[in-house]
């Protein structure tokens, strides 16, 4: 299984709700190979978080390359995410 986990933060000036919606709009995606996703905005733990998180399990590497060309996971991240993201961190491991 390869497990895709993405942190973001957020630009100035953009809301909460600006990232749930994004959040909401990724965790509705139905993807082949994908076995499980979780989203979330930060809930303010710690000092120095950063904003949100998106953590998808995928069957193998070849449905995480699936959801990663994804023509509406692209259209999410282009429209929805780019405007509101100062930075996005990723990485994918086996687990």
């Amino acid at each position: 299984m390869i497990r895709n986990v993405v942190v973001g933060k957020l630009r100035d000036g953009a809301s909460r709700q600006d990232a749930e919606k994004a959040l909401a709009a990724i965790a509705a995606l139905e993807l082949e190979g994908c076995v499980g996703m979780h989203v979330g905005v930060d809930a303010g733990l710690r000092e120095g978080n950063w904003d949100y998180s998106i953590t998808a399990d995928f069957t193998d590497a070849e449905a995480y390359r699936a959801y990663d060309l994804d023509e509406e996971h692209n259209r999410i991240r282009r429209e929805m995410f780019a405007p509101i993201s100062e930075q996005t961190v990723r990485i994918q491991f086996e687990a």
